[in-house]
């Protein structure tokens, strides 16, 4: 059956969908999944099986030309993995059609029911997330395009007809696996979805459902992050490399650090405190460390760390302690919790606060220390795990300056730099003001990426570009290429980055200042985080700036 320009039903074709380089496909029947949209008029369209991602979309006649007769001009428009797997496979077809079968079988009985997956998804938490959408594990065409494709229905057809072409449509499956919901349809609308809305789900392909939105947004060939979001509720974290406690920094080697007599106690062993920890032992010096769970401790002690039971009793063995934890809470935690740094003698000894606070916070503790005889520091960190790890990172510290002055051969191994702000509290807002601009510039790269990818530029050219000019930092190039790539292991995790910037628009309101940009890159942070990306890499914020 031919109709249009000549093209039939299993015609093999290269189809151009917008945004991407011409992808090869067959015409098809369109499965029930594929939601039949206003109809242009005039305007002939063909649903289109796309090899590779095995997805459908209805695209229009004038961006489809045949395979073979464009074949060899056309091979060369995209050198991404997912291109050349669907061009492979493609050739396999036409080899060996019958293998494929699977794929376009017309039995219907094992198809999911997408308003029984969508009921699945449904008992999911509802989020806040942005209507462009769209959800692949793979850099090719998925799914429907409303912007310049629309299906099919001829005026003369029969209703009837139409049903029987919708009944034995073909189906959708990936050989040797089996079909799964991808995406949560509370994450993907910014408000309560209506039934319209629900019927939306148009793929079961082994990976992902891609979903047909009002405003739809396919994936780009240059985004293999689409697959972080192939997950209903909680995404896992990458996992961190076990830091390797046999190893010496190049930057640690390069200084002559006379170690201190004085004996330091660590409470916290996270993404910055194992890095800071094994710095202070290969400087020579004297650790007790204390972690919430008790087998973080094991590699430290055996590199040469004692190991407390409490907080408390870190403070007992030692003359200084360092405090590095997740946020403000838990701080608090350590110092007025049960067994914690208060029911300890505290006369005489240092107590070092390096978890990103707010001044008040910091204030508070301070307060408490000091009026058990004890002596405070604040020392906020600027740097990531990398840094942490090499003892590169960069101090800044208020209080007691003489308490400063005893932790300097610490922050000699731990940095490249320390400053001293003065009185507690500076350097907590010295340290919210360093984040807000890290983090809005983050978000503005995450942004700009985005946006490349929808006009349709290559991701690694905007950064080559972007190396040359004056804008160009190891930051940015470090967290870009983390989005090019779709991987987030943690460096400097987005929940925390997200911490203080609403610890930064707290100060700022306490001030009276505004702080309108900062207000709203907290918003996509937040966003990205209740996705399930709060403990991945900041620069997973990408994931709700492209979606």
């Amino acid at each position: 059956m031919t109709d249009g320009k000549g093209y039939a039903v299993n015609d093999l074709v290269w189809a151009k969908m917008k945004g991407f380089s011409p992808w090869p496909g067959r015409i098809s029947q369109p499965p029930p999944e594929l939601r039949r949209i206003a109809v242009k008029k005039n305007i002939p369209v063909k649903c289109i099986f796309f090899f590779g991602s095995n997805n459908y979309a209805w695209i229009e006649e004038s961006q489809i030309k045949p395979y073979q007769e464009f074949k060899e001009k056309l091979l060369s428009s995209c050198k991404s993995a997912g291109f050349k797997e669907a061009v492979q496979q493609i050739e396999e077809y036409i080899v060996n059609p019958e293998k494929f079968e699977p794929l376009f079988s017309t039995e219907q009985e094992n198809r999911p029911d997408p308003d029984v997956e969508f009921n699945k998804l449904r008992e999911a938490p509802e989020e806040t997330v942005s209507e462009e959408v769209s959800f692949n594990n793979t850099a090719t065409p998925t799914a429907t395009e409303t912007g310049n494709a629309s299906p099919t229905t001829p005026a003369t057809g029969k209703k009837s007809a139409a049903k029987k072409k919708v009944a034995s449509a073909t189906k959708v499956r990936s050989i040797g696996a089996k079909a799964k919901a991808a995406a949560i349809e509370a994450d993907i609308i910014s408000s309560t979805p209506s039934p319209k809305r629900k019927r939306k789900m148009l793929n079961d392909s082994a990976d992902v459902s891609s979903l047909d939105l009002d405003t739809f947004s396919p994936v780009r060939r240059n985004v293999p992050v689409s697959h972080l979001l192939n997950r209903p509720v909680t995404v896992a974290r990458p996992a961190t490399p076990e830091i390797d406690m046999s190893s010496v920094s190049n930057a640690l080697q390069s200084r002559n650090i006379q170690a201190s007599t004085l004996k330091f106690g660590f409470l916290g062993l996270g993404i910055m405190g194992c890095g800071i920890v094994k710095n202070l032992l290969n400087s020579g010096h004297s650790v007790v460390v204390w972690n919430r769970t008790a087998t973080k401790c094991r590699k430290f002690q055996e590199a040469g760390a004692e190991v407390a039971d409490t907080p408390s009793d870190v403070i007992e063995m030692t003359d200084v302690t360092f405090s590095c934890v997740s946020d403000p809470q838990v701080a608090k935690d350590l110092v007025f919790g049960n067994c914690g740094v208060m029911s300890a003698n505290l006369v005489g000894k240092g107590y070092v606060e390096m978890t990103g606070v707010d001044p008040e916070t910091s204030q508070d503790i301070a307060e408490q220390i000091i009026s058990k005889g004890g002596r405070y520091l604040e020392a906020q960190i600027q740097g990531s795990k990398n840094q942490a790890e090499e003892g590169t990172l960069i101090i800044l510290a208020a209080g007691e300056r003489l308490l400063f002055e005893e932790c300097q051969t610490c922050f000699e191994a731990i940095s490249r730099n320390s400053f001293y702000l003065g009185d507690v509290g500076n350097a907590t807002k010295m340290n919210l003001v360093l984040q807000t601009i890290s983090g809005v510039t983050l978000a503005g790269i995450a942004e700009g990426l985005a946006l490349a990818d929808r006009a349709g530029l290559q991701q690694k050219d905007v950064l080559e570009v972007l190396e040359l000019t004056n804008m160009s930092s190891e930051m940015l190039l470090q967290k870009g290429n983390a989005i090019i790539k779709g991987e987030f292991p943690t460096h400097q995790p987005l929940k925390h980055m997200q911490k203080d910037l609403k610890l930064a628009l707290a100060m700022a309101d306490g001030l009276e200042q505004s702080l309108p940009i900062t207000a709203a890159s907290n918003e996509v942070y937040k966003h990205a985080k209740r996705l399930g990306y709060g403990s991945h890499d900041a620069s997973a914020v990408y994931v709700r700036a492209r979606f």
